[in-house]
């Protein structure tokens, strides 16, 4: 960190703010001819060729200001997900919408609560918005809501919780959301991150949206960068009651997202029959590696995203099989950041991918005598 001038100070919170790490997608000195990269949770399909070509088209208009309300992409997305066009934001990814969030509801004396291997921004939007970030303890890497409505009280303005959570891939009940929202002091909102909800293969679960339709104190956040393969946008979407989209629509930048991205979103949200196709090839080959993995004697949760977290007997075991994937041109995401120094996030790649990784690790355990 740079010294501190004497006189010139950010807000409270700021300097308290690690700096956000993505998944690496090179390897230095590597002698490897291909790199294949599974540490942020991509989809290794790519975006949909629809959307590839509507945000070629784009392109000559470039010298266009983007729509500043969104409304192409919100119909569309009122269209395929049934919700109100109207009670629909769009921001630069989800990450902006929970930004958004902090901003508006948190500020210096409020507390923001998340689960104890949440997602980074969470805290860091916490902290940016000048509030203060609270880490609630999980049972055994799954959402506790009874802990999270323990840790509430009159500073409490925001319960973040993803469901599917990342980077533990496990999720809870609708009922159990619902008993949530319900039992939060009567100024806090609930806000359900869906970045790996398009992955869930259960048709019970809607993630959350009959819950906002009937409560005015639950979100939702979603993103085009994990299924929809446009993580190269940066574009998202939140969903929530009246009263919430539109304080939020107030501190939200008039062109936040450019028209490219807005065509791109517009056609991937349409395209549901590649969305489907997406989902279940990842359903097949996050089954098929799960099961390799297990059989070699490694803990792995149930996963209900497009990625999963194994566990290693030790933090050196992990150190050691990232290090040796990496002789093999395979980038995985060290998590010991979100409380797993014992684990590795393996992004669920395309089959070859997968077989890759299967055997890597086979390997490795078999040369350190497991």
């Amino acid at each position: 960190m740079t010294e501190q001038h004497p006189t010139i100070k950010p807000q409270p919170g700021i300097l308290d703010i690690a700096l956000y790490v993505g998944g690496e997608s090179k390897i230095a000195g590597s002698g490897s001819n291909k790199v294949t990269k599974l540490s942020s949770n991509e989809n290794p399909y790519g975006a949909s060729p629809k959307a590839i070509e509507a945000f070629k088209a784009a392109s000559a208009e470039l010298a266009i200001y983007p729509s500043t309300d969104h409304a192409e992409l919100r119909e569309a997305i009122g269209q395929v997900h049934g919700v109100d066009p109207a009670r629909v934001i769009c921001g630069a990814g989800s990450d902006e919408i929970i930004a958004f969030l902090c901003q508006v509801y948190a500020g210096v004396g409020d507390e923001v609560l998340y689960t104890e291997h949440g997602f980074a921004m969470y805290r860091i939007s916490a902290l940016a918005a000048g509030a203060t970030p609270v880490k609630v303890a999980e049972d055994n890497r799954y959402t506790d809501v009874d802990t999270l409505l323990a840790a509430c009280n009159e500073k409490t303005k925001l319960v973040f919780i993803a469901n599917p959570n990342n980077p533990t891939g496990t999720m809870i009940s609708s009922t159990e959301i619902a008993r949530l929202a319900e039992g939060l002091p009567a100024q806090a909102i609930l806000v359900l991150d869906g970045a790996y909800a398009e992955f869930v293969q259960n048709e019970a679960f809607d993630a959350g949206l009959a819950l906002i339709e009937v409560r005015d104190n639950v979100v939702m956040t979603r993103t085009f960068s994990k299924i929809y393969g446009l993580g190269g946008l940066r574009i998202g979407w939140g969903y929530g009651p009246a009263h919430i989209i539109d304080a939020l629509n107030r501190v939200r930048g008039p062109f936040n997202l450019s028209g490219a991205a807005l065509a791109a979103a517009e056609v991937a949200v349409l395209d549901t029959g590649y969305t489907a196709k997406c989902v279940e090839l990842n359903a097949t080959w996050r089954g098929w590696l799960t099961e390799k993995l297990a059989t070699l004697g490694l803990e792995i949760d149930e996963s209900h995203g497009n990625f999963i977290l194994v566990r290693f007997a030790t933090p050196v075991l992990a150190e050691g099989c990232d290090a040796f994937l990496r002789t093999r041109g395979l980038i995985v995401r060290k998590v010991g950041g979100y409380g797993f120094p014992e684990g590795l996030r393996i992004t669920i790649g395309d089959e070859i991918a997968c077989r890759q990784v299967a055997q890597s690790v086979k390997d490795f355990l078999e040369g350190q005598g497991a």
